[in-house]
């Protein structure tokens, strides 16, 4: 049984705590510290307790983009799961979301209102915290495009309100990304004056076209690496035939090769070896080397 470091700490920090259901893959070993704090108070006592220790510390949201190792990871892992609250300014069409909030539900709320700029979302399988941290995108649009201001705090308490150009966006990039500072809310920029049923028309179009070319019926991280442009990555790896290609449980999508599947039992380290394989197989091929997309997290074996 997992009991609290201390029971009466705000939040409670808890030791020894499996990750797997904690990520969209299903799969990783455990946080040797886990906090997951409800509200800013709770989050900044938690920054309080991570500086006085001598440990890492690894941010997690929805974990839809992440494969963690089956050894676990040491250190602090705080979730932003909880951490969720929004505001829609109806005179200026600006929305301001939790960094825990589902992008995909503040996708429909914005086009109940008939607001444009993030029907690209709705298929996001992550939080408003990690689409700023990795500008996340879909259908030609992206994070950047509508985004106004992130609010982050730095470990030692900082807390700082950074626009897209202080993010210095890229593709699926931003500086946020291998640091320690915490997204806390982000606000974007809305178009309004469309009609409610012609952005809910829009939006329930994106999600048609991403659920009939990617597959959503078996556990997986999204897509597993960055397009080589002018590529696309699945149609590199599709050329290769290697849909359907299996390493244990970890399997290559049969409907978009980007898509690297757990169908039942596998383990992180199946996925790494599968990753390894395609890389090197699209290496071989195309003189192209993938770059994951997929936040690749803990101690892995090179071994094949």
């Amino acid at each position: 049984m997992i009991t609290a470091l201390n029971p009466s700490s705000n939040p409670p920090i808890y030791p020894n705590v499996s990750l797997a259901p904690r990520t969209s893959y299903r799969v990783g070993g455990k946080a040797q510290w886990y906090a997951a704090p409800r509200n800013f108070e709770q989050l900044q006592s938690t920054f309080e307790w991570f500086q006085k220790q001598d440990i890492p510390l690894m941010l997690l949201g929805a974990g839809s983009n992440l494969l963690i190792s089956d050894c676990g990871i040491e250190g602090l892992v705080l979730s932003t799961r909880y951490l969720r609250h929004r505001h829609f300014d109806e005179e200026t069409a600006q929305i301001t979301v939790a960094a825990g909030q589902s992008i995909v539900s503040v996708a429909w709320q914005a086009a109940k209102r008939g607001w444009s700029g993030l029907e690209w979302a709705v298929g996001i399988p992550g939080t408003v915290g990690g689409a700023v941290v990795m500008n996340a995108g879909a259908h030609n649009q992206c994070t950047a495009d509508s985004l106004v201001s992130a609010l982050v705090l730095s470990p030692d308490g900082k807390l700082e309100t950074l626009t897209p150009e202080d993010l210095n966006y890229s593709y699926r990039s931003s500086a946020l990304q291998g640091g320690q500072r915490l997204v806390i809310e982000a606000t974007f920029q809305l178009k309004p004056g469309f009609s409610r049923e012609e952005i809910s028309a829009t939006t329930q179009e994106n999600l048609h076209k991403r659920k009939s070319s990617q597959p959503y019926d078996k556990p997986s991280c999204g897509s597993v690496f960055r397009n080589p442009s002018p590529y696309a990555a699945g149609w590199l790896i599709e050329q290769l035939g290697l849909k359907g290609y299996r390493v244990g449980d970890a399997e290559v999508s049969q409907r978009h090769a980007n898509f690297i599947l757990n169908c039942g039992q596998a383990k992180a380290q199946d996925i790494f070896r599968l990753i390894n394989h395609v890389q090197e197989k699209v290496e071989a091929h195309w003189s192209l080397l993938l770059e994951p997309e997929v936040k690749i997290l803990g101690e892995f074996s090179a071994l094949s």
